[in-house]
């Protein structure tokens, strides 16, 4: 699973955040997608960047995943290069752009879990609340931070901004 790290948690609550209050949502769409829209968090490049990167060779966002090549010199390279050192893995992405993250989905209630559809935003959003949640909690736990769950959502509330600055 990703690399618990405050860059990540921002980029997580910047894409929820970004979700909810109406950015565009379309599962075929490279830069508007899933995984699209964590990268326009990470990598500030537009929802139409990434899908011309993408469009630059073939498939979806699995497919390009696994044609990725560090040194190929393309741009989608590079975005995914900009996801990787934010902290997350190939496998993460893959995971996201399908829900299917073994980690994530173990933390959701079974009838949740049960009915989640890839290509819906609520359950996107969802996915991210509950992957961001055991990042934070990876990361509290990497500081030594001993809080318990209300306390760290109203850290977070409180304290948004500066904790994730």
């Amino acid at each position: 699973m990703a690399t618990a790290n405050l860059k990540l948690i921002k980029a997580f609550r910047g894409t929820i955040d970004k979700l909810k209050n109406g950015a565009t949502y379309q599962w075929g769409h490279m830069g508007a997608c899933n995984c699209g829209n964590l990268a326009q968090e990470i990598t500030q490049y537009t929802k139409g960047d990434i899908h011309r990167y993408a469009m630059e060779r073939h498939g979806d966002w699995n497919d390009q995943l696994i044609d990725y090549c560090p040194t190929s010199g393309l741009p989608m390279d590079e975005v995914i290069d900009q996801l990787l050192s934010a902290g997350l893995t190939l496998s993460d992405l893959a995971h996201l752009e399908k829900l299917t993250s073994p980690e994530v989905l173990k933390e959701m209630p079974l009838s949740k879990r049960n009915n989640l559809r890839k290509n819906v935003k609520e359950d996107v959003i969802f996915y991210m609340e509950v992957w961001v949640n055991i990042l934070e909690e990876k990361w509290m736990q990497q500081q030594n931070i001993n809080l318990n769950i209300n306390e760290i959502k109203m850290f977070h509330k409180n304290n948004d901004e500066a904790v994730l600055a």
